[in-house]
């Protein structure tokens, strides 16, 4: 609400503060500025979310891109503010200039950001960076330009009816923040799920630029020269024309761009309510990998990992089995090699993998099309909330094939809760295998899954299945590892009552990646490894 005007304080106004010459009425001068607020507050918090949301997806680890992009684009606002104070004597013009740059910068933050990752993630050395040091950068320019809005916007309105300070600060403050709440709603509900992260913010500033041209050239146009607006003309048509160019190219630039990380064969590529699946390969002999928000999960290596996965938990009574995630088809399929197994439940979030598991002839032809078994049943749920209802003592295999415990949305997966849920779900003697994160390369995130299994009640067996060939890192950093290193799997397996053997059943077919005595090895040569004293990971306190 607008409060009534007060006089003002005492004292003069500065010589450049005079009444501003408006071609409207001042309360209708004051409602258009405080309408331009509203606006340009909106689209600063998409620029931020947008940022947020791109960096947590290509660089990973969602908090910590948060709180980079947070702490320093509030720090740069505060910057901007102290700078903009120069530049009141000129407030319109150095508003419109303001507007125009943080519409250009904004709007093309996504691309510039996609692109770096794209065509020099693999670079390796200073570069393998590059997207982290740009998404400083952006947030700093962002922060900087956000910043000097509000006290030039205070000179305008101040210029338009002199008021008290406190009453202007109050009127442009509430303009701003009921514009950041329509700003952070229509990003995730509008902008991402309509228009996606490189339109929606090249949308988003086209509306920026047309607010604040549109406030300057028209409302304050009487207090700039001729010079100056031509220049603010120019200016905004030229953002407003690279903005369009960019929106009708950017199909293009995301096909090319998607190609330089995945390569040319790539054949299919959507964006769920969840995550981005990319299917490359799989015809004509090519190899078939899955790329979920650009994180391999199934790739020429695959059968080494999901035998490792499967077998030594299916190494006793295994009737009924519960596979959280797998919803490419492949867990399921290692478990119905195994004679005697009567139901699979499969708990995935995305329906879109399973679609893509059960309908694309090279993925289906890889997991040997389990989906079309009748004993396996599907359910789309998280996997936490699904165990929270879940029947009690009903599965004699639970087997968590889900992603790596370092990515910030798996990390209550990777709990104590989580674990003393799905300990729950275990029939007397069943048996939990858990898939916790490459072993070599982050030992303490590994061991750290083995401690908050055992502080769910359950007792550990802890083993490492080598010969990862992959291009991809293997953990939540979704940049490429140039150094092509062998990498390797982390699992743990547990069982509620006693430590469950490490072996192989062998009245099952023979894997063929795997042998008793090799498994035996890796087992004893990752407990020698053992990190003691590490605590559990919780819900509120997250370890990973």
């Amino acid at each position: 609400m607008i409060e009534p005007h007060a006089p003002a304080p005492p004292g003069p106004p500065p010589p450049w503060a005079g009444p501003a010459r408006l071609p409207v009425q001042p309360s209708t001068g004051r409602f258009l500025v405080l309408a331009c607020v509203f606006v340009c507050a909106a689209c600063g918090l998409v620029y931020e979310l947008e940022l947020v949301a791109l960096a947590s997806y290509l660089i990973g680890d969602s908090v910590t891109q948060a709180s980079v992009v947070l702490s320093v684009m509030v720090f740069a606002m505060g910057i901007g503010s102290l700078a903009a104070k120069r530049l009141r004597w000129r407030a319109a013009a150095a508003f419109g200039a303001i507007e125009a740059t943080l519409a250009l910068v904004g709007g093309c933050s996504a691309m510039a950001l996609y692109a770096v990752f794209a065509w020099t993630g693999d670079w390796g050395g200073l570069w393998a960076s590059g997207p982290r040091w740009l998404l400083v950068a952006f947030s700093l320019t962002i922060g900087l330009l956000i910043g000097a809005e509000v006290p030039l916007l205070m000179e305008l309105i101040q210029r338009i009816r002199r008021q008290d300070a406190g009453g202007a600060v109050a009127d442009l403050f509430a303009a701003d923040y009921v514009g950041a709440l329509v700003g952070g709603l229509a990003f995730p509900f509008l902008l991402l799920p309509l228009l996606g992260q490189l339109t929606g913010a090249l949308i988003t500033g086209a509306v920026n630029a047309v607010a604040g041209g549109a406030l300057v050239l028209g409302l304050f146009r009487r207090d700039l020269t001729r010079r100056t607006r031509w220049l603010l003309l120019i200016a905004n048509l030229a953002v407003l024309g690279l903005l369009a160019a960019a929106a009708v190219l950017v199909d293009d630039f995301e096909q090319a761009a998607r190609h330089a990380v995945y390569g040319h064969d790539v054949r299919v590529a959507l964006q769920t309510g969840t995550q981005e699946i990319v299917l490359t390969g799989g015809t004509d002999g090519r190899p078939l990998a899955l790329f979920l928000d650009g994180r391999l999960r199934v790739g020429g290596d695959e059968l080494r990992y999901h035998e490792a996965l499967v077998h030594p938990v299916m190494n006793g009574p295994h009737a009924r089995v519960l596979i959280l995630g797998g919803g490419d088809g492949l867990a399921a399929r290692e478990v119905l090699r195994h004679a005697g197994v009567r139901r699979v439940d499969v708990v995935e979030l995305d329906a879109g993998v399973v679609r893509l598991a059960r309908h694309d002839p090279a993925l289906a032809k890889l997991n040997r099309h389990a989906y079309d078994d009748p004993r396996v049943r599907v359910t789309t749920a998280d996997a936490f909330r699904w165990l929270r209802t879940a029947p009690t003592s009903t599965y004699d295999v639970v087997i968590s094939d889900l992603p790596d415990p370092g990515i910030t949305a798996s990390t209550k997966l990777y709990s104590q809760e989580f674990y003393g849920l799905a300990r729950r779900a275990l029939a007397p003697g069943g048996r939990l295998v858990v898939h916790a994160g490459p072993f070599a390369t982050r030992p303490r995130v590994f061991w750290t899954v083995a401690a908050t299994l055992r502080a769910a009640g359950l007792h550990t067996t802890p083993y490492r299945v080598g010969g990862r060939h992959s291009g991809f890192a293997a953990g939540p950093d979704r940049t490429a590892d140039a150094s092509r290193a062998v990498r390797d799997w982390g699992f743990v397996l547990a069982a509620a009552r006693t430590t469950p053997p490490l072996g192989l059943d062998p009245h099952a077919p023979r894997p063929r990646t795997l042998a008793p005595a090799s498994l035996a090895a890796d087992g004893r040569a990752a407990a020698a490894t053992r990190i003691p004293g590490l605590l559990a990971s919780t819900l509120v306190h997250p370890r990973y």
